[in-house]
């Protein structure tokens, strides 16, 4: 998740990304902690339903629609061994 201003990528530029969302006011990661029910008794599979739950929440009741999802593809683990 991250905002429609916000020129960097959290995936590859956390830092960056992190210190232009606090300037600017936002704390998207302290919003999305808040709003996701995570636990340390959960699976990381059910803390990462969780964590998307919660993004998808944030984006559709973004009353001023600067929020937006950002979505990451992995490549398959088999292509990656095929093209080392």
């Amino acid at each position: 998740m991250t905002t429609i201003d916000n020129p960097y990528n959290p995936y590859d530029q956390f830092d960056q990304w992190y210190r232009y969302d606090t300037d600017h006011g936002y704390n998207s990661s302290g919003l999305l902690m808040r709003l996701a029910e995570t636990s340390s008794q959960f699976t990381d599979n059910e803390n990462a339903y969780e964590i998307e739950r919660a993004i998808d929440k944030i984006v559709a009741n973004d009353p001023i629609n600067i929020y937006k999802k950002l979505k990451l593809t992995l490549e398959d683990e088999d292509a990656i061994k095929e093209s080392a």
